[in-house]
């Protein structure tokens, strides 16, 4: 009877440093994003060249996320954990010591190798230690992290830099990942008797397949998109590596990623609407903060601030949802978070100029409620029917699918947006004519510096136009994912129970 307490305390633990571990990753997607424009000056760098410090780790995680399922069978799930904490808190810590561009680019990129695998195994590592019947909890408990990490990393960010410098952007990690690493070390783990055989060819076309295509998606609007040679190069190059990794998963005899984990119908459901869920929700984070600094004049602690009760809405959802999941169908809480999020996103079209602070409030509310609702039973679902010795890829490959997700709506979104205002500018400007009658009496009165104050405030309106048919489209995608639901089946009964991670 003593023993089980013991037990307890540990898969308590071991949670906490693994949600530690999760968040520290998740919060580097985004905390720096507020921070560039001091990193810029402080190490002379171009408006061109600073985007690497984003670029640089956000292609170096897409790459080595798909690894992370062959090194846990390889070198077991601990050690990987372990590995991978001290990797990125020493790369956290460097990045903060920077003095360079190069550097910090540099840095960065060793960010990203060591972090793919942190958001994918702890997941898979939550699943193990809980029963079946507690996994929606689990689920709940891991979705904050890697939800609310990347709705609170600007305004954490933007408090940090405006109060401290922005090296304490990267510092924040240190004492994260020392706690993370201590708590992992409390995880004892069976090894495999058989080491997994790599499939270099496989893994090294899809590790050059995404690199590319996140590299074209990072850069199109900086580089006017198939009107640059670079941006072309890299989508031939996308497309190319994508055509010979599937040639050779099809037909090689132990192909890189196992095509039994998209076999099983919930899981391939699960990853084809998680790519949508982090287009509709990492497209939105994306736009907020420059509408309401550039067309609001909102400061950056502003911004973080009525931007935050989005996180509070997810919090709150996944604290029920977690409860909520092992009496209602998941399927059906997935329909009513879809329904928030989509009235949250209906919310935003009516954005404008003149409005207060109440409606952002409002509509990051509702859409973080909605988040909370659809991601913790579309994760356990996706996982339910899932064997167990499948979890490492199939987290990994879950967690890849997500963020293709996120960068595709994050870029097209972009696209859109100055394509669009650039339209309605040229639509509004065109009544703005001296051969207008409505307007010749004015405009003959108007000096220079009046005519120039005048098309500022028509790119303003142009730009909130532009804003609000983004919302628009998003609505439309969200509606349209939503007939994804009806692909799921309710699991007759648990998944195995064999379990990899012990606890001493």
């Amino acid at each position: 009877m003593s023993a089980q307490p013991e037990i307890r305390q540990n898969v308590v633990v071991v949670t906490g440093a693994v949600m530690a571990a999760t968040v520290m990753n998740s919060l580097d997607s985004t905390i720096a994003n507020v921070a560039l424009p001091h990193i810029q000056g402080s190490v002379a760098a171009s408006a061109d060249q600073i985007t690497w410090v984003l670029t640089s780790y956000i292609v170096a995680a897409a790459i080595f996320t798909p690894l992370t399922g062959w090194l846990a069978g390889r070198f077991g799930r601990k050690r990987l954990m372990q590995v991978s904490i001290v990797g990125f808190t020493i790369a956290s810590g460097l990045c903060g010591l920077a003095g360079s561009l190069g550097e910090i680019v540099g840095f960065r990129l060793l960010q990203g190798v060591f972090g793919a695998a942190l958001v994918p195994m702890s997941q898979a590592i939550l699943l193990d230690i809980n029963p079946p019947e507690r996994h929606g909890q689990a689920m709940a408990v891991w979705g904050m992290g890697a939800i609310l990490g990347p709705i609170l990393g600007p305004a954490l960010g933007g408090w940090l830099t405006d109060n401290l410098t922005w090296r304490w952007v990267f510092y924040i990690n240190l004492p994260v990942g020392v706690l993370a690493f201590l708590g992992i070390t409390l995880m004892r783990e069976a090894r495999s008797p058989a080491p997994q055989r790599l499939d270099l060819f496989g893994f090294a076309t899809l590790g050059l397949a995404i690199g590319a295509l996140q590299l074209m998606l990072d850069r199109g609007q900086q580089l006017d998109w198939f009107s640059s040679t670079e941006i072309r190069v890299e989508a031939v190059c996308a497309g190319l590596f994508f055509w010979l990794f599937a040639v050779q998963t099809a037909t090689a005899r132990a192909p890189f990623v196992n095509l039994a984990i998209f076999r099983n119908a919930n899981f391939l459901a699960g990853c084809v609407f998680g790519f949508f869920l982090g287009l509709l929700l990492f497209s939105t984070l994306s736009i907020l903060p420059p509408m309401l600094e550039n067309l609001m004049g909102y400061p950056v602690v502003t911004t973080g601030l009525v931007t935050a009760p989005r996180g509070v809405g997810t919090l709150i959802s996944m604290t029920l949802v977690g409860r909520l999941i092992r009496k209602v169908d998941a399927r059906v809480l997935i329909f009513v978070g879809m329904c928030l999020c989509a009235a949250s996103v209906k919310l935003m079209s009516g954005f404008s100029l003149q409005m207060g602070e109440q409606l952002v409030i409002a509509s990051g509310f509702v859409q973080g409620l909605g988040t909370g609702l659809v991601f913790v039973p579309l994760t356990t679902m996706a996982f339910a029917t899932l064997e167990p010795r499948l979890r490492n890829e199939g987290s990994a490959m879950f967690t890849l699918i997500r963020n293709i997700g996120s960068s595709v709506g994050i870029s097209v979104l972009a696209a859109m947006n100055i394509r669009n205002a650039d339209i309605v500018h040229a639509r509004l400007a065109a009544n703005l004519r001296p051969d207008n009658p409505l307007i010749r009496p004015h405009l003959s009165e108007l000096t220079p510096q009046a005519l120039a104050q005048l098309n500022g405030e028509v790119t303003r309106q142009a730009m909130m136009v532009s804003y609000v048919d983004g919302f628009w489209a998003l609505l439309v995608i969200t509606l349209c994912a939503m007939p994804l639901i009806l692909l799921m089946r309710r699991p007759r009964r648990p998944a195995g129970e064999a379990v990899s991670v012990h606890l001493d």
